[in-house]
């Protein structure tokens, strides 16, 4: 599954196969899955309409205890990578934003998330 974003004025591919979470893992040493578990907590935390209007200062601290926003950077990257072997390590990769909006970008590649999680219908 595949899908381009337009982040900071450039178009960004991103990928995801079957070798997507080990190239997670060869990259960051540590097991894609088991870190996508660690972002369950917060949908149970925070509405779909999230907005600064809605959170409570219980909710934020009750949440900064799950946000590891290096897990968000470096799963975007495995899957940009995935889509175009020729981008650069992480750092590089980010250096090349002036701007990178989580907040928009991951719900927009949640989808290709999703497809690495699901299994296949038996026939």
């Amino acid at each position: 599954m595949e899908k381009t974003i337009v982040i900071d004025g450039k178009e960004v591919r991103f990928k995801t196969t079957a070798a997507t979470p080990l190239r997670y893992k060869a990259q960051f040493q540590s097991d894609f899955f088991a870190d996508l578990l660690k972002l369950a907590p917060l949908k149970k935390l925070f509405p779909k309409n999230l907005g600064v209007e809605n959170m409570d200062v219980e909710k934020i601290q009750e949440a900064m205890r799950f946000l590891d926003f290096d897990l968000f950077y470096n799963i975007l990257w495995s899957m940009a990578k995935t889509a175009d072997k020729s981008i650069p390590e992480p750092l590089e990769w980010l250096d090349q934003f002036e701007v990178f909006p989580l907040k928009e970008i991951f719900p927009q590649v949640q989808d290709l998330i999703n497809s690495n999680l699901q299994s296949s219908k038996k026939k």
